[in-house]
């Protein structure tokens, strides 16, 4: 599997600390599995509405997986469908984007346009 940019939903809260530290080295689930979770342009709404139904206050974090290495690595998750994985913590020179990842009034998250490739 392979794709130029992969994302990840965060809180607010969590990435303006990484930001201050120059570095990403997870939310509390990517520090309990012992990698950073992502999803391609394709699995990114399913994850935010399996996993942050209902949540406020979340950002979209794009990433350009040319500057991972091999640290990313596509493993099966959800229904056998490949997810990129990041082992170790996220370089800020890696993102290329960083976007409000609002809830609207309908409960579902608005995505900005993502890059599918």
């Amino acid at each position: 599997m392979t794709a130029k940019t992969i994302y990840k939903i965060v809180a607010r809260d969590t990435w303006r600390e990484a930001e201050v530290a120059g570095t990403f080295k997870g939310a509390t689930i990517d520090l309990a599995d012992g990698y950073i979770h992502f999803s391609t342009a394709v699995q990114a709404r399913q994850t935010a509405a399996l996993h942050f139904k209902g949540q406020h206050d979340l950002l979209l974090v794009t990433v350009s997986t040319a500057t991972l290495g091999d640290r990313l690595i596509w493993e099966p998750s959800r229904g056998g469908d490949l997810f990129p994985h990041v082992y170790g913590d996220l370089p800020m020179e890696a993102v290329s984007q960083v976007n409000e990842l609002p809830l609207g009034e309908d409960g579902v998250h608005a995505f900005p346009a993502l890059e599918k490739l």
